[in-house]
């Protein structure tokens, strides 16, 4: 506590023999913050230069990637702050504004993908009610959603948390997560259950919703032909796999170190890697562009 400042610091404490490989972390963190917010630019630009990419499921894509740089710019600086520092603190306050980012994208990630799995549902399942379901204005409306709902039941935790008094001043974590709340002294019932709320609304019925559109998706094409089944695990199992991908680095690890930098490295970079080879059209424009670069 700065009692000068009136203001609460929290010691970030997660990070593994760094006097001694100080400079290796910092290099390794500066090199796939780079690697992100350019691999994710990347394809969100050619999506928004190319006409034919000006499709529901790329402009979900490019929604889905766009989460990703916002997250890694609000969350790498303080890392690489924090790796080329003798000690490793925050304020209170901005530790529970990271937990607000990761929070309301963590769950935006869920929804856009639940987004996406719907988009590619009427498309295999109703294909002519396509063009009137997945409108212009539909589409904002679930980007909006995916965006504003996580945000703002993240507001009323973190705004809730910021007036609890602190017992304890030692995250175990490079960044500030939901763990902020053992720091508390008395614990809030009615937060707990504001929490399991908030996990139904942006984890398990997301992903309930994606699990029985691509179930759907699976019986229609298992009955059509080869062609459409073809086409649907061309465009639905990119989808599947940043879903399996997310879910899985968002379990509990023994090793605290490598769940944040799975979460806050891996992830960011696989998006891009997938739809960037994997979606055929995304691809081809990828290919000319690298081509461009060469020639010149």
């Amino acid at each position: 506590m700065d009692n000068n400042l009136n203001i609460t610091y929290i010691t970030i404490d997660a990070y593994v023999e760094l006097d001694k490989y100080r400079f290796v972390y910092f290099v390794i963190m500066f090199t796939a913050y780079i690697l992100i917010i350019c691999s994710n630019s990347t394809i969100v630009c050619l999506i928004v230069i190319h006409k034919n990419l000006h499709e529901p499921m790329y402009i979900f894509i490019a929604a889905l990637l766009l989460n990703s740089v916002l997250y890694s710019t609000v969350i790498y600086p303080k890392i690489l702050f924090d790796v080329l520092s003798e000690k490793q603190i925050i304020s209170h306050s901005a530790c529970l504004f990271q937990w607000f980012v990761t929070y309301s994208l963590g769950g935006s990630e869920f929804l856009l993908l639940a987004a996406m799995s719907y988009d590619r549902y009427v498309s295999i399942c109703k294909p002519l009610q396509y063009p009137t379901i997945m409108r212009k204005t539909n589409i904002c409306i679930l980007l909006v959603v995916a965006w504003i709902l996580p945000a703002g039941q993240a507001v009323v935790t973190t705004g809730t948390s910021a007036n609890m008094k602190l017992c304890k001043f030692n995250v175990k974590g490079i960044i500030c997560n939901s763990t902020v709340l053992k720091l508390q002294c008395e614990t809030s019932r009615e937060l707990n259950i504001f929490g399991l709320v908030c996990l139904v609304n942006l984890l398990i019925l997301p992903v309930l919703f994606i699990l029985f559109t691509y179930i759907r998706i699976f019986i229609i094409t298992y009955r059509s032909g080869r062609e459409v089944r073809r086409k649907a695990a061309q465009t639905c199992l990119p989808h599947l796999i940043v879903l399996i991908n997310f879910s899985c680095l968002n379990f509990p690890n023994i090793v605290r170190l490598i769940m944040a930098l799975q979460v806050i490295l891996y992830h960011p970079l696989f998006n891009p890697v997938i739809y960037g080879l994997k979606m055929k059209e995304i691809s081809k424009h990828l290919k000319k562009l690298l081509f461009q670069v060469k020639s010149h």
